[in-house]
């Protein structure tokens, strides 16, 4: 992280405006909507409805998103990152469950992400409606709404690939116009019904959950959630902007936030009778509110909003799956790094995946109205799981008994909000929920596949590499075995006490002897220096065996083949290895002979013999070896596209365990061998 962000200063704080708060901030256009549709209709609404209804916005911006979050969550951060994974990433060590709220706490916050650019994009669109651009009067049709949405959401995912940084850079100045317009138009409002501000005391917020004007009951709290949802995002988002830098923009956000809503309800409470409007259930406060003569540049500003907001969860989608993979959570991706900055990054099929995924969104349910019903309930569970592992971090801190009373305190508004979302399931919630559902298998698959494939894998299945070191010299020297190319190279990692997969030394030694002049055993690791480009070699003793560690920056392009070729000439030149001029040759004193990349693919086959194996372990490692398969080819990962590369199947155990019912009965016809 930037050590500017690590203090308060006026450039971390714009920073901070412009990629913390998209989500949260965004709120206003489509909270107040979600209310009045639990109403009903505008004529149904009462001003005790509106004041209870901004009560219960005001109190769970206060106890979720400042307390829990700013206040308490965001002390525990993990080498200054926050978030479900880091959080979890911090406490695993206590407990082996905490595994369980941390899969479905980050599937549920990736499926919930998908519905932000949908609702807030088309949010700040239907602003449009019935309105003149100088000679041009925007049509009343919510189809043409979801063109222009689509095509706003088409060139956001489409631009991401070429990275944001310049963009990135205005977002700070447009989040500040944003909240300032937000506050502005708000106290306006307010100033024609200041009664509104009694929606400070919590007796109105109690009040409102059992009074007989609110017809939705307990369930009114789903649409008051909508106001909280980019509080996850926030925690998350502490590793960019530094924890200082939201504690010190935070208050001015709430501030205008609660302001705005103020200004919502005493629009609602002065126009809810009125003939143009009491039979509506379908409108927005927020744009209805706006002085007409301003009403085009608040559909301008909310949609540079929108698009921010929405950029900020794609980022933020990246940055979860990057973690998810470090964790072993989900398969390996190409990441691209678009910028210096290595929190930057692009994951493109998580970029399409998101892509196709909110679109559909958008053209299944159709109006910002209906997307509201679905969107809240999966991230209530994300929250729910985050105070679970809030909890294991709070034990360190805390005396047992102050840090349950907390857990205990949030988990129980979160369930409550939990129960009052699940109406949402029959409305469209269960969408995110399928997403989510999706989600956590590949996860669950993966970590657990990754689990149990560890616990069945006997040491029989890795060996020394020194141990072969004979071999191998002598397969290389063995001219009565076919020559197979002169440099052979398989990417695999090698640990510290040269333990090796067998596949590896099997794919040499028993699928036809592969002789070469020289066997490479090359590892990738990624380092923190953007353009940083190293390596060291281990020739074990050998003149033919050669054990590569390439240390590259997340910048470098992973083009091995390139790397190699130069070692070879710099380890040739040294008289480290033996020449290799070739015979015949396009180029001119050329020192580097062939090259032949094996990339074993394991292969689940075998798994089904091994009765060993229990049926659930069994579908657990073949669908991870599955997604493994399917992902990232390791051609594409190392930069093999154009190399000779040779791609075997192995299978997963190559050492098997005999059989102790097996008996002999008889053996007929046999010759016997005359002992020496």
């Amino acid at each position: 992280m930037n050590k500017q962000m690590e203090r308060i200063s006026f450039a971390g704080m714009l920073v901070t405006l412009g990629i913390v708060y998209g989500d949260i901030g965004t709120s206003p256009l489509y909270v107040m909507n979600a209310i009045i549709g639990d109403a009903g209709k505008m004529g149904n609404i009462s001003s005790d409805y509106v004041i209870g209804s901004i009560s219960l916005i005001f109190w769970t911006l206060m106890i979720i998103t400042t307390l829990k979050y700013v206040i308490i969550a965001m002390r525990a951060d993990n080498n200054r990152e926050g978030g479900i994974f880091a959080l979890y990433a911090l406490v695993r060590r206590n407990t082996k469950w905490l595994i369980f709220p941390a899969l479905i706490g980050g599937a549920a916050i990736l499926a919930d992400g998908t519905l932000t650019p949908a609702v807030t994009v088309t949010s700040a669109i239907e602003g449009l409606k019935n309105q003149r651009l100088g000679a041009f009067v925007f049509s009343n049709s919510q189809h043409d709404v979801l063109i222009v949405t689509t095509a706003v959401l088409l060139i956001l995912f489409v631009i991401q690939r070429f990275g944001t940084g310049t963009i990135g850079r205005s977002f700070g100045p447009i989040m500040v116009i944003w909240f300032g317009f937000l506050a502005f138009f708000g106290v306006v409002n307010l100033l024609t019904y200041p009664e509104v501000l009694k929606a400070l005391s919590p007796y109105y917020a109690i009040k409102i959950l059992f009074s007989p004007v609110n017809k939705a009951g307990i369930f009114i709290l789903g649409s008051v959630f909508l106001a909280t949802t980019g509080a996850e995002a926030l925690y998350s988002d502490m590793g960019h902007v530094g924890k200082k830098n939201i504690y010190a923009t935070w208050p001015l956000v709430y501030l205008a936030l609660f302001l705005n809503y103020l200004g919502q309800g005493a629009w609602i409470i002065n126009h809810a009778r009125d003939a143009a409007f009491r039979e509506l259930s379908d409108l927005n406060p927020f744009y209805e509110m706006l002085p007409h003569d301003m009403r085009i540049l608040g559909i301008v500003i909310a949609t540079f909003a929108a698009i921010i907001a929405s950029q900020a969860l794609i980022t933020g989608s990246y940055t979860l799956v990057a973690e998810a993979m470090g964790l072993k959570f989900v398969p390996r991706m190409i990441i691209k790094h678009p910028s210096n900055i290595k929190n930057q990054i692009y994951i493109s099929t998580v970029n399409w995946l998101l892509c196709v995924i909110t679109l559909g969104v958008v053209w299944y349910f159709g109006s910002s109205q209906k997307m509201e019903a679905a969107y809240g309930l999966a991230i209530t569970v994300t929250m729910v799981m985050t105070t679970i592992l809030l909890f294991e971090f709070l034990k360190s801190k805390l005396a047992h008994v102050y840090a349950l009373a907390i857990a205990l305190f949030f988990g129980t508004i979160e369930t409550i909000f939990l129960l009052a979302s699940l109406v949402k399931f029959i409305h469209g919630g269960y969408v995110t929920l399928m997403i989510m559902l999706a989600i956590l298998y590949v996860m669950w698959v993966w970590y657990f596949g990754n689990k149990r494939r560890d616990h069945y894998e006997r040491e029989s299945e890795y060996v020394s590499l020194l141990d072969y070191r004979d071999q191998l010299t002598r397969l290389t020297a063995d001219e009565s075995v076919p020559f197979y190319t002169t440099n052979l190279v398989y990417m695999t990692k090698i640990k510290s006490d040269y333990r090796i997969k067998r596949s590896t030394m099997y794919s040499i030694l028993d699928q036809e002897p592969k002789r070469a002049k020289v066997y490479w055993f090359v590892t990738v690791n990624e380092t923190n220096a953007p353009y940083e480009s190293n390596y060291t070699v281990d020739m074990l003793g050998t003149k033919n065996i050669v054990n590569v560690q390439l240390h590259l920056g997340f910048r470098k392009p992973l083009t091995v083949s390139v790397y190699l070729h130069q070692i070879v000439d710099y380890l040739v030149e040294e008289g480290i290895l033996e020449p290799q001029e070739p015979k015949y040759s396009t180029q001119k004193n050329r020192k580097v002979g062939d090259f032949k990349f094996v990339i074993i693919n394991e292969q689940p086959a075998d798994l089904s013999a091994n009765d060993q194996i229990k049926p659930l372990d069994r579908r657990l490692i073949g669908g991870r070896i599955y997604l493994q398969n399917v992902t990232a080819s390791p051609v594409s990962w190392y930069g093999l596209e154009f190399s000779n590369v040779v791609q075997e199947s192995s299978p997963l155990f190559i050492v098997q365990e005999k059989d102790q019912y097996l008996v002999r009965r008889k053996i007929y016809h046999s010759v016997a061998h005359e002992k020496k």
